[in-house]
């Protein structure tokens, strides 16, 4: 079983880390916030992220968000641009002109550094880190410094594992929101169909969304289309999934406890599977209209605008961190045949 790292890896003219590891490889891109280009089971012949040849660099640096696994900071929508902190409020630029927010943060859209990349027992590691200080010009408008690592593990017996981890480098309040934006490719299996996938995610309650996509602070029982979802009778694409905001509960993998979710190609019996930490307690679904090739089941610590909202942070999953105090989060991508 081949076990390697090559950390000349050259993917759309970018220096990259590729891991390999039995039938798995993955590409991990430090100079574009350590997003995962592709993640591919050749025996297979599973492409597990959107991923294609004809997307031209410029075109991928022109939304990060929707090519392989980018993982965000702050994520999703922030109401007007404003963040606010237990000792702080920081506004931030809108940058979504149609609901007037803030979207996704600027974490993946910037140079990271690569720390190691290395064999390491069964599997190859990779890790790679973000440190958020004066130099960004960001800072102006978010004086918080901080600190991203990235650790990517992958082996034959687990699949991808990532970490995600956030320090705080500055003397306030550092909130704490992480989010992929998992982009699952469609279909799963190259060459095959998108008509027979299926779509499996454990949810709980609804979080309901006014028409600007942040919450209005209900959760609400599922009704028969949310069920479908827990069910995993979910066709993720070939219509139009647009921010299906749920909590997140614990579910069934083969008879067995899975707190994640589940793609299924009823064709061909292949899975899709992701698995994710505790830490992960939503669910935002989103299909780019449902025509483009992908899906987004994406794992959120806390809500969508979470420091805003006046929910108990029991509810929202909000959380801050002090001066040294750090926040992981874990997840992994595996297949079965």
């Amino acid at each position: 079983m081949e076990i390697s790292v090559d950390k000349a890896y050259k993917c759309k003219g970018l220096t990259c880390v590729k891991l390999t590891a039995g039938r798995y490889f993955a590409v991990i891109s430090p100079l574009t916030g350590s997003s995962v280009l592709r993640l591919c089971d050749t025996e297979n012949n599973i492409e597990v992220f959107r991923y294609s040849e004809d997307c031209t660099l410029e075109q991928y640096n022109s939304a990060r968000e929707i090519w392989g696994l980018p993982t965000l900071y702050l994520p999703n929508r922030f109401d007007a641009g404003v963040v606010k902190t237990s000792d702080g409020e920081y506004q931030l630029p809108v940058n979504e002109k149609m609901f007037g927010n803030h979207i996704h943060g600027w974490a993946h859209k910037r140079e990271h550094k690569l720390e190691s990349a290395e064999v390491k027992g069964a599997g190859a590691v990779c890790v790679t880190s973000y440190t958020f200080d004066e130099s960004d010009e960001m800072f102006a408008c978010f004086p918080l410094r901080f600190k991203l690592t990235y650790t990517y593990e992958l082996s034959e017996d687990e699949g991808l594992k990532q970490t995600v981890k956030l320090e705080n480098l500055s003397d306030r309040q550092l909130p704490v929101s992480i989010c992929t934006h998992t982009c699952i490719s469609s279909p799963i299996k190259v060459g095959g169909s998108e008509e027979g996938l299926l779509l499996a995610v454990p949810v709980e309650e609804k979080c309901e969304l006014n028409d600007r996509c942040l919450p209005t602070e209900k959760l609400l029982p599922l009704n028969d289309y949310d069920k479908s979802y827990k069910e995993g009778t979910m066709k993720p694409v070939l219509h139009d999934i647009s921010n299906d905001m749920y909590t997140a509960a614990m579910g069934e993998l083969d008879g067995k406890p899975f707190y994640g979710a589940v793609v299924t190609d009823t064709e061909s019996g292949l899975r899709v599977c992701n698995e994710v930490s505790e830490e992960y307690r939503f669910w935002n679904m989103w299909n780019d209209r449902g025509f483009n090739g992908y899906f987004c089941p994406e794992p959120m610590t806390a809500m969508i605008n979470a420091c805003n909202l006046s929910l108990d942070r029991e509810v929202s999953g909000y959380t801050e961190l002090a001066r040294g105090e750090a926040f992981e989060c874990r997840q992994r991508f595996f297949t079965i045949a």
